[in-house]
């Protein structure tokens, strides 16, 4: 049970880990909105075009769409396009690091706000381990000098803060319903928004300026970096908790290192071996505690809740 909790634990930082290569690229031609708006859309086309085919309906109740709709500006509109946004104005290295502070946000929140999930010594030294690598990790960089701006800086804490609460808000409302309709309402109900709104601040947008790898770039964040990462997170949501989930922030830079040796063929250093060790550690000690949620969408799921919505 805890294997497959830290296996999909990686396979969610497989997702979002390239994420900021690829946003790197997208925003050089397209705005940060755009971008998240572009991003979310493909993901909502996806999750429910699954749904289409497998002739499942989205839930009818007001009160679960409004659940969707606070969850989605939290967990996917601000922060996606603060990052986006901030990423122009802040090195890649210093953005890992900013958006690091996402378990510390979320551990705080979920005290306040959850029952299950109480702040103790112990998850508190898990995420500084965590915390501890990052900054080892990104040390060398951090040494050599960064660009930030107050203003980018300010829009990736504020994302990695944003972040917390939307891992929060879910694992408190929204991990009873039904596999993938919780992540495809969502993003659906984001793009009905942010999508018109991007287009309304960006009137000059033309499709037929946009390169092939821009385009292919924010593809690959639909795809992999939105929906699928986001049928990941929640499945990891009914099965642990929200601070578990959020340790994926500090797997994510791991794979910019990865990338950073395969294609630009940067050297693997001590500074790197022992950054990484100890992120995994912390997030190890994390994972010999986790416990899987009570709720369950394929075993626990109250039936008469669902049939409600039909």
């Amino acid at each position: 049970m805890k294997n497959k909790n830290l296996f999909l634990l990686i396979l969610l930082a497989s997702c979002w880990g390239p994420s900021f290569l690829f946003i790197k690229i997208a925003v050089a031609e397209v705005s940060p909105m755009l971008v998240a708006g572009f991003r979310i859309g493909i993901g909502a086309i996806v999750l429910n075009l699954i749904l289409f085919v497998k002739k499942e309906r989205l839930p009818l109740r007001l009160h679960f769409w409004k659940k969707v709709f606070v969850a989605g500006f939290f967990a996917q509109a601000l922060p996606f396009t603060l990052i986006n946004w901030g990423e122009q104005f802040v090195d890649s290295s210093l953005a890992s690091l900013l958006n690091g502070l996402t378990p510390l946000s979320t551990i705080v929140l979920a005290q306040l706000m959850l029952k299950d999930e109480k702040m103790t010594r112990n998850k508190i030294r898990e995420v500084f381990l965590g915390l501890l690598g990052l900054i080892i990790l990104v040390a060398p960089s951090l040494v050599g000098g960064v660009t930030g701006t107050t203003q980018g800086i300010l829009a990736i804490t504020l994302a990695a803060i944003s972040y917390g609460v939307g891992l929060v808000f879910i694992r408190k409302n929204l991990i009873d319903v039904p596999p993938i309709h919780a992540p495809a309402a969502q993003l659906l109900s984001v793009t009905a928004y942010l999508l018109p709104l991007a287009f309304l601040v960006t009137p000059e947008f033309s499709f037929s300026e946009l390169s092939l790898d821009v385009i292919v770039s924010i593809s690959v964040l639909g795809v992999f970096g939105t929906a699928i990462a986001f049928v990941l997170y929640f499945k990891l949501l009914e099965r642990t908790s929200a601070g578990y989930v959020s340790m994926v922030t500090y797997l994510m830079p791991i794979y910019g290192v990865i990338l950073g040796i395969v294609f630009l063929n940067e050297q693997l250093t001590v500074w790197m071996i022992f950054g990484a060790t100890s992120i995994l550690s912390g997030i190890s000690l994390v994972n010999r505690r986790a416990q899987p949620s009570v709720r369950s969408f394929g075993e626990n799921l109250d039936r008469s809740y669902y049939s409600q919505f039909r």
